[in-house]
């Protein structure tokens, strides 16, 4: 990097997108290259445009996760920086999963935003002071506890949840899992439905995997 920041904004809101470009574009050490709303062409348009720092909305962000695997996996030095973010501690966990480098709440000022994509373009991690005492609760707490009762306290499962997931990895359909715990086919969906949700997943394959990446 010349001393420039390359940035490619990402947002739903076509006014946010104006907004943060018109920040953005005052600071002279700051380069706006590109800039789209959430859509599969959009992957090719950030990587057209190779920049150092994505910008992107929660709108976004909540509305494809993997999209973002795959802009990462394409531009594997690219920094993630989400913004207009509410202060929920599961949302940041998911975010930081997502591989989000820098965390800002959507009533951070413009002067905020700029030094948050400075900061994560010199590859400092950025977060509010409230959630970045909860990332080192959550790793403190790691070494107090099994696998199993950290994967509850992180991802926030139900006990019912919990016992889903194993049968989940072992490719287990809901009917084979509704006839097991005695239980609806119905309810094994919702439960599902929710336990996605919460592990920042996109379908019930990818929380296996995820389970047995837990439990390595």
């Amino acid at each position: 990097m010349d001393g420039t920041v390359n940035v490619f904004l990402l947002a739903e809101n076509r006014l946010l997108r104006e907004a943060l470009a018109k920040i953005v574009k005052k600071k002279a050490d700051v380069n706006v290259v590109g800039d789209a709303s959430f859509c599969l062409q959009a992957v090719e348009q950030i990587v057209a445009a190779g920049p150092d720092v994505l910008v992107l909305d929660s709108a976004t962000y909540l509305a494809d996760i993997e999209f973002l695997h795959e802009v990462r996996r394409l531009l594997s030095e690219l920094k993630l920086l989400m913004i207009g973010m509410d202060p929920d501690e599961q949302t940041f966990l998911q975010a930081i999963r997502a591989g989000a480098v820098g965390y800002v709440l959507k009533d951070a000022s413009a002067s905020d935003v700029i030094s948050a994509i400075r900061a994560v373009a010199q590859g400092e991690g950025i977060c509010p002071p409230r959630l970045c005492r909860f990332m080192f609760d959550q790793m403190a707490q790691r070494s107090k506890y099994s696998t199993t009762t950290r994967v509850r306290i992180q991802e926030g499962l139900t006990r019912r949840e919990q016992q889903l997931v194993p049968l989940i990895a072992q490719g287990l359909t809901n009917k084979e899992i509704a006839k097991q715990l005695n239980l609806s086919e119905q309810t094994i969906k919702n439960h599902i439905h929710r336990i996605i949700q919460k592990v920042g997943s996109h379908d019930r394959m990818s929380v296996g995997e995820w389970y047995l990446r837990a439990v390595q």
